[in-house]
């Protein structure tokens, strides 16, 4: 008899009090902004013979940067006072569990941010991958917001399995905010490792790599759709 292989699966589990109460984790894919949601995929009013109109929701990558991995959300509803240029930021919220706490500002000295100060989100979901499997945990591609960046970073949660809490500048202009419950702070995108290090082929194009590009920008610029069936055709 033969047996269907598995899917590799990421966890993410918390504590039995907290279930049904903090925001869940959900598929990237689930989150796509409402200016995109709206965006036609060609702009009818473009009327140029050297302008198609096609617009960025007809772009692949770009989709599949938004769409791919996971998005961890806000446990419950946070204050943000940000005030000084940036410099000073207080936080409040009425949840029973801490939400935001602080780094040293030594531990980022000469850092872009400036004077701005590095606080840390709290995160209550434990993260589980398959032996061999990290998760690297950006900043939702694409989806910037006007009030906070989260600091990148790479976990082996293979072997790592406590919860993740995110570091974050914050960014917003001097007032007052509120960050609602289930708002969008990382986006969490497993990957393999390889135990191998991949080694680098650096120097000029061969000449198959030379046809190779011309067929494909040629192809792409006579169908602007064929870059989607390509990329999916390997899959």
């Amino acid at each position: 008899m033969f047996h269907k292989p598995q899917p590799a699966t990421i966890r993410f589990s918390c504590a039995p009090a907290d279930e049904g109460v903090i925001a869940a984790p959900y598929a990237a894919k689930a989150y796509l902004p409402d200016w995109f949601r709206k965006l036609p995929a060609v702009d009818a009013t473009v009327e140029s013979p050297t302008n198609t109109g096609l617009t960025v929701k007809r772009c692949l990558p770009f989709l599949d940067a938004m769409t791919t991995g996971w998005i961890i959300p806000l446990a419950a509803t946070v204050r943000m006072v940000i005030a000084e240029g940036g410099t000073r930021v207080e936080t409040g919220w009425d949840f029973d569990r801490t939400l935001v706490s602080n780094h040293a500002m030594h531990q980022v000295k000469g850092n872009p941010m400036g004077q701005r100060p590095p606080c840390k989100f709290i995160n209550f979901w434990t993260i589980t991958t398959p032996p061999g499997w990290s998760c690297l945990f950006v900043n939702p591609l694409n989806r910037p917001n006007p009030v906070f960046e989260v600091v990148a970073g790479v976990v082996d949660t293979d072997t790592y399995r406590s919860p993740i809490h995110f570091p974050f500048f914050a960014t917003g202009e001097d007032g007052m905010y509120t960050i609602e419950k289930g708002s969008p702070l990382v986006q969490v995108i497993p990957f393999k490792r390889d135990t191998t290090a991949l080694a680098a082929d650096i120097g000029a194009e061969r000449p198959e790599e030379a046809e190779t590009r011309k067929k494909i920008l040629r192809n792409t610029q006579a169908s602007p759709g064929w870059y989607r069936l390509f990329a999916r055709a390997g899959r």
